[in-house]
């Protein structure tokens, strides 16, 4: 993740796998999105508000694992 900016600015910078943005680009390709920081602030805000979401299902944190561990994130 980025560091808080010291200017004041209401962003700041998060660090995404090039794989994972290519793809977010491929997604949003002919949609409404501008970008894929458009994208991005759009889902994490809608996962936000969802009031007392139960988190991820213990298929989905199979996955998430095995996807983190593909990209060497984890062993």
């Amino acid at each position: 993740m980025g560091t808080e900016p010291s200017d004041g600015a209401k962003t700041r910078t998060i660090t995404l796998p090039k794989e994972l943005v290519r793809a977010i680009e491929a997604r949003i390709e002919g949609s409404a999105f501008e970008s894929p920081d458009a994208f991005v602030t759009f889902v994490l805000a809608r996962l936000l508000e969802e009031p007392g979401a139960a988190g991820f299902s213990e298929e989905d944190e199979r996955q998430l694992k095995e996807r983190l561990r593909s990209l060497g994130y984890i062993d």
